[in-house]
């Protein structure tokens, strides 16, 4: 056995059996132990970043880390703005990432580089294994460090740089240690915290909840009775990781976008509880808004980080406020599908009239999000949102949770801008035949850039302005783009074309595309 071998070996020995790669020459021997272990599954990406944007996807879905297999620094490289999303969504995830063997660094060959450099902006842990027979162990290392809980913003990223020699010497398997899982347990929230929390909350109160207190029903149902037994208010971050939702669940809101919407959300809240979350702040800086949202005189106090047991310190919060009556729940019915042309809101009601039930729906930039209040409403399902702001994540992380869900219906809701940024997803989703419902909302522009920038107090924008938000000349043709990569694409004019085509699509196996003309 040699060490690429054994890597791979002791990945599967730790339950790690998927990976997304994108591989090259200092990788072949990684490749090559692929193709011996059956029990691995390998998942060609034509990019990096869709390397990365999977594997997220998946772990996000999951609970356990995928890998990606890159090439060298500069594949780590380009896959770098999903990895962002990814360190901000807090999943596991493990890179594995091939270097010249050890002796051939000193002759700067034109791809050396500083792959442990490249690695560090996103990455929790950072190892080069020196050893071919060392791989084993460095992996179990990897893959623990990627479990465990970590607090923000480091995220859960581990990155394992192989050199050559290291793959093709001689290795052994490391198998799972009896303490393994130990080390990987969420750390409880102590009962003194608990008992303190729960005197601070009353009708003034915000409980800003993240992590596990939106991922796992028990701890939302509580979050339910807590609002009901002291009318405190529920809200998220503006882009959690991963939210579970549906109309038998109680409504925990989303906190909104701009920061002078947060702002007037906040004035009258007086104590701000953080269930997993982080205090609010505005996502660029603005002339003459703070960037720090807590409004002046509101008190903050930190229930459970998010490397603590978040869902567990929400039920037992439940319980120190004998919160025991049933929780409020929306317990909505389906939409009736609109008429006429498109908009964003029509396709969320579309969408929402039309997805069955346990669903996963992955958003990105675009009108993509307006989708979730209505089916937070009346489907149950689960969404994954773009954590990091490093748009192209959508799709990518959509085709990740499919493959970790293969019996749960995926929607990926993107804008036409942020798509292009890793359309070979598709690609992807076509070879795997990954269940992957992908809606373009096609405006032909970077319709935020120019929300941003009337911001500014521009009134008239100028044409050489104009030209860097639009998408036209030439239009842009998804229907092209899907099917040149295996997928079956349409396009839709209307709400009835839309609302056809999305039934179609959710009635077939395999990927679709359909883009909608707003």
């Amino acid at each position: 056995m040699n060490g690429a071998e054994s890597l791979i070996r002791t990945l599967t020995a730790h339950g790690v059996d998927v990976c997304f790669a994108n591989p090259g020459t200092s990788e072949m021997h990684l490749v090559q132990a692929v193709d011996a272990v059956n029990e691995m599954r390998a998942v060609l990406c034509l990019f990096e970043g869709v390397c990365t944007g999977a594997a997220d996807g998946y772990g996000r879905m999951k609970g356990l880390p995928a890998t990606t297999l890159l090439h060298l620094g500069a594949g780590l490289g380009n896959g770098i703005a999903n990895l962002h999303n990814c360190r901000r969504a807090g999943t596991p995830l493990i890179n594995i990432v091939g270097d010249h063997a050890i002796h051939h660094v000193a002759h700067d060959a034109p791809l050396t580089s500083d792959i442990e450099a490249v690695a560090k902006p996103v990455s929790a842990w950072i190892r080069t294994s020196r050893t071919s027979m060392g791989v084993g162990l460095d992996t179990v290392d990897a893959v623990q460090a990627a479990l465990a809980p970590r607090p923000d913003p480091r995220g859960g990223i581990s990155t394992l740089i192989l050199p050559a020699d290291c793959s093709w010497g001689e290795g052994r398997t490391q198998p799972k240690g009896p303490r393994f899982d130990d080390t990987i347990t969420p750390l409880p929230v102590p009962d003194s915290d608990i008992e303190a929390a729960a005197r601070l909350i009353g009708p003034d109160t915000m409980l800003l909840i993240d992590g596990s207190g939106l991922r796992q029903e028990p701890a939302i149902v509580a979050t339910g009775r807590i609002a009901a037994k002291t009318g405190c208010s529920l809200y998220t971050p503006t882009f959690p990781a991963r939210v579970e939702a549906g109309p038998e669940l109680p409504i925990i809101e989303r906190l909104p976008y701009f920061p002078e919407q947060i702002l007037s959300l906040m004035a009258s809240v007086k104590r701000l509880v953080l269930v997993g979350a982080q205090a609010p702040v505005s996502f660029f800086a603005y002339q003459n808004l703070p960037g720090y949202l807590v409004p002046d005189g509101c008190e903050v106090t930190t229930l459970a980080h998010r490397h603590e047991d978040v869902a567990k310190a929400l039920e037992d919060l439940a319980s120190a406020l004998d919160a025991n009556a049933e929780p409020s729940r929306p317990q909505g019915e389906r939409p009736p599908a609109p008429e006429g042309g498109l908009s964003a809101r029509a396709i969320a009601a579309i969408v929402a009239a039309r997805a069955p039930e346990n669903s996963i729906v992955a958003a990105d930039s675009g009108g993509g999000g307006a989708a979730f209040g209505v089916m937070q409403r009346t489907v149950p399902h689960s969404w994954l949102n773009l954590t990091g702001g490093s748009i192209g994540g959508g799709g990518p992380v959509a085709l990740g949770a499919a493959i970790a869900c293969p019996d749960r219906p995926t929607f990926a809701l993107l804008g036409d801008g942020g798509a292009m940024y890793t359309n070979q997803f598709l690609w992807t989703a076509a070879r795997e035949n990954a269940n992957v419902t992908t809606v373009i909302y096609s405006n032909r522009q970077y319709n935020i850039l120019e929300v941003e920038y009337r911001r500014l107090g521009v009134n008239e924008i100028g044409p050489r302005a104009a030209s860097l938000f639009d998408l036209s000349n030439p239009d842009l043709d998804w229907t092209k783009l899907a099917e040149a990569q295996g997928v079956p694409g349409t396009r839709a004019t209307t709400c009835e074309e839309f609302d056809a085509q999305l039934t179609q699509a959710i009635a077939e196996d395999g990927p679709h595309l359909i883009e909608a003309v707003l």
